[in-house]
C-alpha cells in the first residue's frame, strides 16, 4: 500500500503546484501602453486559465486520493477496495489525458505567442517550466494508473482465493 503514496503526493502533487504556480506568478504580463494584463500564452486567456484550473483540480485529487490510500488498510470488503482501486484507474487516467491536453494546448499557444506581445520576454521561463511540467504529468499520472491496474490484479486475486477457500485466514493486510 505504501508503494503508491509516494507518486501520488511526489510528482504528481509537485507538478501541478509547478504547473498552477508558475502561469499564477507570471503567466500574465502586459505592455507599457496597456493596463489590463494579458496571459502570455498568446495573449489567449483560456490558456491560463486552463493550465490553473487543471493544476489546482489535480492537486485536489492528489490530496483526495492520498487520503484514500491511507484509509485503504481499513477497508475489509473486497468489494470495496474493488471500487477504489477501479475508481483510481479512472481517475489517474483521465488526469493523465487532462495533462496531455494541458500540454499540448500550452505548447500550441507559446508558440503562435508574438515577440511584439512580449517585446521583454517577462515570464517565459514560467511559460517554459508549466509546459515542461504538464509534459512530465502526463507519465506520472499514467504511472499512477498502471500501479492501480497491478493493485487491482491483486484485489481480484485476493477475492477469486478467498472464494475458493472461504475458511482459510484472508490474506489482506
Amino acid at each position: 500500500m505504501c508503494r503508491d503514496v509516494g507518486p501520488r503526493m511526489g510528482p504528481c502533487g509537485v507538478f501541478s503546484i509547478v504547473v498552477f504556480g508558475s502561469i499564477v506568478n507570471e503567466g500574465y504580463v502586459n505592455r507599457l501602453d496597456e493596463s489590463e494584463e494579458h496571459c502570455i500564452f498568446n495573449r489567449n486567456r483560456n490558456a491560463c486559465n486552463y493550465g490553473i484550473t487543471v493544476g489546482v483540480l489535480a492537486f485536489l485529487s492528489c490530496l483526495l486520493y492520498l487520503a484514500l490510500d491511507a484509509y485503504f488498510p481499513q477497508i475489509s470488503s473486497v468489494k470495496d477496495r474493488k471500487k477504489a482501486v477501479l475508481s483510481d484507474i479512472g481517475v489517474s487516467a483521465f488526469w493523465a489525458f487532462l495533462w496531455f491536453v494541458g500540454f499540448c494546448f500550452l505548447t500550441n499557444q507559446w508558440q503562435a505567442s508574438k515577440e511584439e506581445d512580449n517585446p521583454m520576454n517577462e515570464g517565459g521561463d514560467a511559460a517554459r517550466a508549466a509546459i515542461t511540467f504538464s509534459f512530465f504529468s502526463i507519465f506520472t499520472w499514467g504511472f499512477l494508473a498502471f500501479l492501480a491496474v497491478r493493485r487491482l490484479r491483486d484485489i481480484t486475486f485476493q477475492e477469486e482465493y478467498n472464494t475458493l477457500f472461504p475458511n482459510s485466514p484472508s490474506l489482506l493486510p
